[in-house]
């Protein structure tokens, strides 16, 4: 049965840095593209970021970009998403996801599993 946790939300001023990680069992990912996922009150779930667990490939959502960056690592079947430079606009539930597909083709359709989601809340 796959599972994926996600750890590390929390209270950050805007400005401020937090690292999710989501911890992947269950199965080997080598095929898959894993992805981050947020949604704020009142908002559509939205892409943040994905990776390919094959080839580290990575894509991210243009409000993210230069700020946010994913990664895995293999050995310990887990994906993390460092955080920096965080504004108020960031505050969301963020989830993890992973879908068999490649990265090139992925969409939120295609992921197959979800964690349970943390809160992550910036303070302005």
């Amino acid at each position: 049965q796959v599972q994926l946790v996600e750890s590390g939300g929390g209270l950050v001023q805007a400005g401020g840095s937090l690292r999710l990680s989501c911890a992947a069992s269950g199965r080997t990912f080598s095929s898959y593209a894993m992805g981050w996922f947020r949604q704020a009150p009142g908002k559509e779930r939205a892409f943040v970021a994905a990776i390919s667990w094959s080839d580290g490939n990575t894509d991210y959502a243009d409000s993210v970009k230069g700020r946010f960056t994913i990664s895995r690592d293999n050995a310990k079947n887990t994906m993390y998403l460092q955080m920096n430079s965080l504004k108020p606009e960031d505050t969301a539930v963020y989830y993890c996801a992973a879908g068999p597909m490649s990265l090139s083709i992925a969409t939120m359709l295609g992921y197959d599993y979800w964690g349970q989601g943390t809160q992550v809340t910036v303070s302005s």
